[in-house]
């Protein structure tokens, strides 16, 4: 109302009230003071007279002539693609509602239930706001008639307080004439207070300059701060609270580059300990070497054929006429060959076989 908010209460409602009060039941040798709702009427008019609440009007929006006449104008020029539409949305509109509808049914059911278990809070009911207007005729009516208090109550408590102020006030302004010893107290009490500021400060300005020095020695990567919540609005103690904090915000970057070389290193150095633990090792028994001895002698047989191939493939003839005597050459020569790689696989198994019983010895 006038740009404040006010508190009302409806005519009808606060007659209904007071019917039901106390004030509306006899006590021995006492008369009720309202036995009728007239008489709740004449009690209500000599408030209103004494200015504990007034009249007011509950004003509604309520369109103009010219915004009804715009309205009608455009629904003739609307063409019938619109009418269709609108009937189609009007469909929708209405299965929305049926759903919505649907849930909130579900949802006072929950509402129901929960209300009745034991030991739940019933929520607070909240008035309704809406724009009020004084009324010109102040008389108070038994009916749906809006009325605005006006009567506002100090409380209790904010007359205390404001009483301990008053008293402390005037107290302090008596300070020469008080005792010599509470005005030494009240000295000391002074002084303590001062220097316990003046650390606090001392404290904020410090924290500042060690932040700055740690962030400048390690360029800007690590972020120190010494009692970080003095300065934050936060309570007494848990402006103390923690200690300190720290931060690292360096570039990851680096940090997973270095990581990387390090794993190859680690890895490099695995196959290069394999590598050493067989060549230890070596070959179990003459088994295995006579399994070398013929390993080696295919690998030469394979090379030797590759050799013939690029050479026919040299020459230019894939396919080339050889005589008797060049053939009886090659086959010897690869005889030769055979009995030499024999030889060789036989002499290097003796001397295996010779280490182990060596060894064993």
């Amino acid at each position: 109302m006038m740009g404040h908010r006010v508190d009302y209460f409806i005519a009808s409602k606060a007659v209904d009230c007071l019917l039901d009060s106390k004030w509306a039941k006899a006590k021995k040798g006492e008369e009720a003071l309202f036995t009728t709702r007239e008489s709740v009427v004449d009690y209500c008019n000599r408030l209103l007279k004494k200015q504990f609440f007034h009249r007011a009007l509950k004003v509604m929006k309520m369109k103009y002539d010219k915004d009804i006449k715009k309205e009608k104008d455009k629904g003739k020029v609307e063409s019938g693609k619109e009418e269709d539409k609108k009937s189609k949305k009007e469909n929708i509109k209405d299965e929305r509602t049926k759903k919505e509808k649907e849930k909130k049914k579900d949802g006072e059911k929950e509402e129901s239930k929960k209300e009745e278990t034991p030991g739940t809070p019933k929520k607070k009911e909240t008035k309704k706001k809406f724009k009020l207007e004084p009324h010109d005729d102040q008389v108070f009516l038994d009916g749906n008639e809006v009325y605005v208090w006006i009567y506002d109550p100090v409380h209790f408590k904010t007359f205390v307080m404001g009483l301990i102020l008053v008293i402390a006030v005037i107290a302090a302004t008596l300070f020469p004439l008080w005792p010599a010893e509470m005005r030494v107290g009240v000295y000391y009490l002074s002084v303590g207070a001062g220097c316990f500021v003046a650390s606090i400060l001392l404290l904020a300005v410090a924290r500042c300059i060690l932040f700055l020095i740690i962030w400048l020695i390690t360029g800007g990567r690590h972020h120190f701060w010494f009692l970080p919540n003095l300065t934050a609005d936060v309570g007494f103690v848990d402006s103390f609270r923690p200690l300190y904090t720290h931060e690292y915000k360096g570039p990851k970057a680096d940090s997973k580059k270095d990581e990387k070389p390090e794993t190859k290193k680690h890895q490099k150095s695995d196959s290069e300990e394999k590598e050493e633990e067989e060549a230890k090792a070596g070959p179990a028994g003459p088994g295995a070497e006579g399994s070398g001895g013929e390993r080696h002698s295919d690998t030469d047989s394979d090379r030797r054929e590759d050799e013939r191939s690029q050479h026919s493939s040299g020459n230019g003839n894939d396919f080339e006429m050889i005589t008797k005597e060049e053939l009886e050459q090659q086959t010897d020569g690869d005889c030769e060959e055979e009995a030499e790689a024999e030889a060789e696989a036989e002499e290097d198994s003796d001397r295996e076989t010779a280490k182990c019983s060596h060894e064993k010895s």
